[in-house]
């Protein structure tokens, strides 16, 4: 059995279906404001965690470079300053979100198959190693694609479609 080809697929499976909610979110809900964060800005939380916690360790950083300081952030800091959530004044657009999404794919690719699965998670507050980790982490990009595709169908009456495991991707 060859578990990180187990957990690439997932986490395709899991960015695939982000895709979805990502090309189906009418213009209307891209932004909308309210007492929740928009749409678009919980699409980006999901997403930039998810690469944050594919990174060897909490000290070497690989960033989308559209990366915006403190967007990542759906409420105040989780930890010291413990800050006021930042500000996010300016949108990313969902050719944005799909090209995150792109990076997101090819971060995937490039350090699943390379990770050892036994050693320690790499970031202090996350006790476990690097396989929990994995599973922990597509289970948070889930919950927000859970969320998101739950705003599509009683907002918009809109469905993604579950995806089970990686879609087949054309080769060279």
């Amino acid at each position: 059995m060859d578990i990180s080809r187990s957990v690439s697929s997932q986490y395709h499976a899991a960015l695939s279906m982000m895709e979805q909610t990502v090309r189906l979110c009418p213009v209307a809900m891209w932004d909308a404001p309210g007492p929740a964060n928009p749409f678009w800005r919980v699409a980006y939380h999901a997403l930039y965690v998810a690469n944050h916690y594919l990174q060897p360790t909490e000290h070497e950083p690989v960033r989308w470079e559209q990366a915006r300081e403190g967007y990542q952030f759906l409420a105040p800091s989780p930890s010291p300053p413990y800050t006021p959530q930042p500000q996010a004044d300016q949108p990313y657009s969902r050719n944005e979100m799909l090209d995150l999404i792109d990076f997101s794919r090819a971060e995937v690719d490039r350090i699943v198959p390379n990770i050892d699965l036994s050693a320690p998670s790499g970031f202090h507050w996350l006790p476990f190693d690097k396989l929990e980790l994995q599973l922990y982490n597509i289970r948070h990009l889930q919950q927000h694609v859970a969320e998101l595709s739950t705003l599509l169908n009683t907002q918009a009456d809109l469905e993604i479609d579950w995806v089970i495991m990686a879609p087949a991707r054309a080769t060279d």
